[in-house]
């Protein structure tokens, strides 16, 4: 295993020091480095916060800032923050408005979210996304996995957050997002976990994972490597027929790395899955290219499809300053 890493131990705290020094006009680590906050907070606005395991960079904290979430906890490479790193985050950024959990459908991650919401004296809501097409059930999740369509709800109801959408509104909204937004991945290469230090799993030269999760998971079916227009085609033909195949509708096109893959090949891959979802009728209003929700080192990528609305469009066309998106 070859990493930058003064050691497995201490791996996110020194991540999460440089994080935050470099994106210092942006966010602010809170006490014990329990949570990454906004530096400049709105009085009366509904706070959103997000969090998981790490690995995934750079979701969540690379989506704290305006326009997105207020707070994000971080836990260990793979690991659920805990209920106290929730608290505190929650605390830190409540604008009186109420609080908002966007939560990735993980057992650990639900688990925790739903036992801080109960030490919370302010009003909570909670939207969790299960966009992943891939399963329906895993050892991590009941039902769906959360994965790359995550961002989409966190940039179209940060937006509505930023506008003074009430708590109800904004819970409403993500839901209406998650149940239009549908993900699968694939992946050419396992992930390393730097306490592992070894490969989640083997993988031949010539096979590919289809529908892996974002934790290394194994997907539906391991198969031999195909070029870029025939996986495009099943992850695009699969999306679409979870999603009703839709026709003659706006949609979101986001092709996202997981962390070992060029972008010179993510834009192909956006170039064939385009092309194949204008056959199946849709119309591409908006698209995000780059490695968003990533999965530590693995080569591979997912395909998001998020059906859009004049509404919507709006939302995610609103002003955002992040650390990883900017518009």
């Amino acid at each position: 295993m070859k990493k930058f890493m003064n050691g497995a131990e201490t791996i996110l705290s020194e991540s999460l020091s440089g994080f935050a020094a470099a994106h210092s006009a942006i966010v602010a680590l809170g006490p014990e480095d329990k949570f990454v906050r906004r530096k400049r907070l709105t009085p009366g606005k509904v706070a959103l916060i997000s969090g998981g395991g790490s690995g995934h960079e750079p979701l969540h904290a690379g989506f704290v800032g305006y326009g997105m979430l207020d707070a994000a906890c971080p836990g260990q490479v793979f690991t659920s923050p805990t209920p106290d790193q929730m608290v505190a985050a929650a605390e830190a950024v409540n604008g009186g408005a109420g609080l908002l959990f966007i939560v990735k459908n993980y057992a650990g991650d639900r688990m925790n979210f739903e036992m801080a919401a109960e030490l919370l004296a302010s009003p909570v809501a909670t939207v969790t996304t299960d966009d992943d097409v891939a399963v329906e059930n895993s050892t991590w999740s009941a039902g769906r996995r959360g994965v790359a369509g995550t961002l989409v709800v966190e940039k179209i109801v940060g937006a509505g957050a930023e506008q003074g959408r009430d708590l109800a509104f904004l819970r409403n909204l993500g839901a209406r997002v998650n149940a239009r937004t549908r993900s699968m991945g694939v992946a050419l290469t396992s992930c390393t976990v730097p306490a592992a230090g070894r490969p989640t799993f083997e993988i031949g030269e010539s096979e590919m994972e289809m529908g892996v999760g974002i934790h290394g998971e194994p997907g539906r079916r391991r198969v031999k490597l195909a070029n870029a227009d025939a996986i495009a085609d099943e992850m695009t033909t699969t999306i679409m027929r979870d999603l009703g195949n839709p026709s003659a509708v706006e949609a979101l096109l986001l092709v996202n790395g997981f962390g070992g893959t060029p972008l010179v090949e993510l834009y192909l891959m956006y170039n064939a899955a385009r092309r194949l979802l204008e056959k199946h009728g849709l119309r591409i209003a908006r698209s995000l290219v780059g490695s968003f929700v990533t999965s530590l080192d693995m080569a591979g990528c997912s395909i998001t499809v998020s059906l859009l609305d004049p509404e919507t469009i709006t939302l995610w066309d609103h002003p955002v300053r992040t650390a990883a998106l900017r518009w």
